[in-house]
């Protein structure tokens, strides 16, 4: 069975690394180099090197690179993925009902979190995450216009976000800013949702974010929680830590219920 040419160029990067090929925070050959050597486009060298970067093995630094991680060091391995790829690791089928895709004064508690200036038009785009046909989220996601003309040929329904701009054009998603909290559900979440208004949610905040510390779009997903829940993994390692570092979080995942589970 052949691989994925970004899962080869991860493998010979892994082997090289453990092999003491390329030692603790040696530079990893550029993105140019290794396009050239493998013969594949800068979209697969970044997912291959995005990877290893998840497994603790490197590290990137802005315009320089990446370099070996020293393996003495704990740094966290969540891996930064979308709604689809989530779904796709529970074995679920995901899909999107859109709700609404149109352009509209950004809010002013969004207009800080994009880096644009109150009253400037973004594009509005409301989702209802499905599970295997059932709803599992909602989604109110803000994009700048620049980023919104790149995924309007496409369809949402089918496709993610990540997906199109990774694939289609290139923007690199580099990271993402969180927060989780508790939220009750608005009679427009509520319909959308199948649930009575009013109903405990779990609200995940996002601020995605890419090359130059640019945002991409910010996000607000309501997830059902008799369909959702997630599930993390500290580790305190064997290496003492100063009192402020805390643990390490090395998992952070989110584990689904179906259908018959939630009604049961």
């Amino acid at each position: 069975m052949n691989l994925p040419r970004h899962e080869q160029l991860s493998n010979w990067l892994r082997t090289r690394i453990a092999d003491g090929t390329y030692e603790a925070d040696e530079q990893l050959p550029s993105e140019h180099t290794l396009c050239d050597q493998f013969d594949v486009s800068r979209v697969t060298v970044r997912r291959a090197l995005q990877t290893l970067e998840s497994e603790g093995l490197i590290y990137r630094k802005q315009g320089l690179g990446s370099f070996v991680q020293d393996q003495r060091m704990r740094p966290g391995l969540v891996r930064l993925t979308d709604f689809a790829e989530d779904m796709a690791q529970a074995g679920i089928a995901a899909s999107s009902r859109i709700v609404m895709n149109t352009n509209v004064e950004v809010p002013a508690s969004v207009s800080a979190k994009l880096g644009v200036k109150p009253g400037t038009t973004v594009r509005r785009l409301d989702r209802t995450r499905l599970g295997d046909g059932q709803p599992v989220a909602f989604d109110y996601t803000w994009l700048p216009l620049n980023y919104a003309s790149l995924i309007e040929p496409y369809d949402l329904a089918e496709q993610t976000i990540y997906s199109i701009l990774e694939t289609e054009h290139d923007v690199e998603v580099r990271r993402g800013q969180y927060r989780i909290e508790a939220a009750n559900a608005s009679d427009t979440v509520a319909e959308a949702l199948g649930v009575p208004p009013g109903t405990a949610l779990l609200l995940i905040s996002r601020l995605s974010i890419g090359a130059e510390d640019a945002p991409i779009y910010y996000q607000q997903r309501y997830y059902r929680t008799d369909r959702v829940a997630y599930e993390l993994e500290l580790e305190r390692g064997t290496t003492p830590q100063p009192a402020a570092a805390g643990m390490s979080l090395r998992d952070f995942t989110p584990v689904f219920s179906s259908d018959a589970d939630a009604s049961s």
